[in-house]
């Protein structure tokens, strides 16, 4: 482990579109700055992700200074769109799961149109004014006060490149072998480490990378948005028939681990990362 780093970060600011890989980031204690902080939701504020529209995959979000984005994907024109002003009746009920939680629509109709044209559904973009007191996180896992953005349950998700290493080479070896390798974006992570060995993250705690520390809240279970193919949208059957045979635990097809922050800093790409307990 004494070589363990980080190897790349990335920072999703639009849940379920495609995020960005800066070489440094800022932690705050709901996540990466700037991550899952905008999301769409349909007609009735249910939140809308790569299990219901695949096609999110190929819509981009760039994050600008002060938590603006830029909108792109295939056929449509780049979009710029501000952080929405908060007003105490300006919100609007966001499902996330089993939360429900308040967010602040894009100002004016241009994201909402632009959004709804790409999908060719209804869509509303919606933004989290206040992360620190919006939503927390899964009490079965959490200690108090932490919270969390519009990500699916946790601030942070950490995979390891030595353990996709190992999952590739058991898909080399299964029905499906011709899926393979899955590049790591199939798992839409924030962090990912390497220098360590494969599956070594299971037995993880308490972290640090660089001199930023995290709790280790749980593994993280998979869905069918591993199988969709980040560049063309196009779904399969990898990598969830492999993780059914070999990395089920607890009824969950398990890769990477929920982290929470214990402390703010920034990490950097290439931080070493060290294993607390």
């Amino acid at each position: 482990m004494g070589n363990a780093q980080l190897q790349s970060i990335h920072v999703h600011p639009v849940k379920a579109f495609r995020g960005q890989a800066p070489r440094e980031a800022v932690v705050e204690p709901w996540g990466l700055a700037g991550d899952r902080r905008w999301v769409l939701v349909d007609d009735g504020g249910k939140v809308v992700t790569q299990r219901e529209q695949p096609r999110l995959a190929l819509a981009a979000a760039e994050l600008l200074p002060g938590g603006g984005i830029r909108l792109s994907a295939p056929g449509m024109d780049a979009l710029t769109v501000p952080v929405p002003v908060p007003r105490p009746d300006g919100t609007v009920p966001v499902n996330v799961f089993r939360d429900k939680v308040e967010g602040v629509p894009a100002e004016g109709t241009a994201a909402h149109a632009w959004c709804s044209a790409f999908l060719g559904a209804r869509m509303r973009l919606v933004h989290m004014a206040d992360p620190a007191s919006c939503r927390p996180v899964d009490p079965e896992f959490a200690l108090p006060g932490e919270t969390v953005s519009f990500a699916d349950g946790y601030p942070l998700l950490l995979t390891s490149a030595a353990s996709l290493d190992a999952l590739n080479s058991l898909i080399a070896q299964g029905d499906h072998a011709a899926e393979g390798p899955l590049p790591m974006n199939r798992f839409r992570p924030n962090v990912v480490v390497s220098g360590t060995a494969a599956w070594a993250e299971d037995d993880w705690s308490r972290v640090t990378i660089g001199d930023v520390a995290f709790r280790v809240a749980k593994m993280c279970g998979r869905c069918v948005v591993t199988t969709t193919d980040q560049s063309t949208a196009d779904r399969g059957r990898e990598p969830l028939r492999t993780l059914g045979r070999h990395r089920r635990f607890g009824g969950k097809l398990v890769f990477g681990q929920n982290l929470v922050p214990l402390s703010p800093g920034t990490i950097r790409v290439g931080d070493p990362v060290t294993v607390l307990e």
